[in-house]
Order: structure tokens, then sequence, then C-alpha cells
């Protein structure tokens, strides 16, 4: 595909990162979490994952090495713009810990996962999507994971792919999917890590830690400056009625 000018300069731009994030990352575990509400309540729901240790991160020792690790992701639930750039970034950070390292996505959300269907994702495949909004790098679906046998098939392919970690980028409900899926893997202790990514664009996922999910970032500033144009226009267009 030939790209314009605007493409080019779009994919050559570097968000920037937190200095830890930009080598090599030691990770230092702090206090017990809990809930910001209703405790009781969900450590009966998830006896086995509430109450694990905050993660703080730490830019590791320059020369450090360490084991190349194979990492699978999800896209769940609408798309919203930034997807594509976690993506990238999940990419860049693995790739960072050992070149040997590899992402795989699983296509049409959750789905993929279930019914084995995936793509290992490439430098080349990953420079055509970075900075591009929508979820069609690998697709999305909204597949509830709720039966054990759903958990049982993922984990054949994820044992199968030699996965250590999944990631899954949705909303709310597609954050569920990973709080149960993390449960049920570390009940049986299947050793895969379920990491889940808040992705909306109605901004129903904020606590204490999350001040604001990618998507709703982009929307609340799409809208203001849409609104602000509108203003100044009818400050300038005196003769006309706006509605």
């Amino acid at each position: 595909m030939k790209k314009s000018a605007l493409q080019q300069a779009r994919a050559a731009y570097k968000p920037q990162l937190p200095i830890v994030l930009t080598g090599g990352v030691k990770v230092v575990e702090g206090q017990p979490t809990q809930s910001a509400d209703n405790q009781e309540d969900i450590q009966k729901l998830f006896p086995n994952t509430y109450g694990l240790p905050e993660l703080r991160f730490e830019k590791a020792p320059a020369g450090e090495s360490a084991e190349p690790i194979n990492v699978g992701v999800i896209l769940s639930g609408g798309q919203a713009p930034g997807g594509h750039n976690v993506i990238s970034g999940l990419f860049d950070g693995i790739k960072n810990i050992n070149r040997k390292s590899r992402l795989y996505g699983f296509l049409m959300g959750p789905g993929g996962l279930v019914d084995h269907k995936y793509k290992e994702l490439t430098a080349d495949i990953i420079d055509e999507y970075r900075n591009t909004g929508g979820f069609d790098i690998i697709g999305s679906g909204r597949t509830k994971l709720e039966t054990k046998e759903q958990f049982d098939k993922g984990l054949e392919i994820l044992r199968e792919l030699n996965i250590k970690a999944l990631v899954i980028i949705g909303g709310d409900d597609s954050n569920t999917n990973a709080a149960i899926l993390a449960e049920y893997y570390k009940a049986i202790d299947a050793g895969v890590q379920v990491i889940g990514v808040p992705k909306t664009i109605d901004g129903d996922l904020k606590n204490n830690v999350i001040e604001t999910s990618f998507g709703f970032d982009t929307a609340t500033k799409v809208y203001s400056e849409v609104i602000g144009n509108i203003q100044r226009d009818c400050n300038s267009a005196k003769k006309y009625w706006h509605f």
C-alpha cells in the first residue's frame, strides 16, 4: 500500500514513554491491593486473585538480560482509538526484553482464543498499524468467557504456543472476562498471567489508579474541539442560525 505524506508522518510519530519503559524493566512488588468497595463480596468471588500486590516498574540495569517471553493479545468489544498503539507498545516492550520474544494476536476477539484462530504479529505487521485508529489489526468481538470448557480450550492453544501472558484490551465486560479467566488459571496453577487493559469511549472505567482510559480520552478531546469550532463559527458568522 502506498502511503500519503500524512500517513508517513503519522507512522513516524513516537509516543512519549516513561523512562522506566524505554529499556529493560524490573518489577517490584508492593503492598496487597483491594477493591474500592464491596471488599468481602469481591474476595469471595475471586479468592485466588483478590489482594495480589501492587506492581511497580523500575528500569533494569544496563546489560541485564532476560528470557524471551511469548504473549497473546485480544481486542474485545467496540473499537476505540489507541488499541493499535497498545499492541505496538506490547510488541516493542517484549522485544526490548529479548529479541526472541513473540506476540500472537487472537482474531476477532475472545472467540479467537477459544477457536484457536490467531496470527503472529511481526514487525512488518505492527509497523503498518502504528498510530492508527480502529481495531482492524486483529479484529474484535464480544464473546463472553464464562464456561470451564471455554477456559480449557483457550489454555490448549496458550500451551501450544508457549504463551505465558494474555492481554485482553477492552471495556467493563471485557475486563470482567479477564478477571474470571485469571481466577480460573490461578486456581488450576496454569502458569499464565492474564492482564486487562481498560478501553472505553464511555468513561465507565475509572478508579483511584485509572484516571481515564484510552478511547474516552480521545472522544472527549474530539468532542471538545468540535464544540469549540462551532462556537467560534457562531461568533464569526452572525447572520446564520446554528442548531
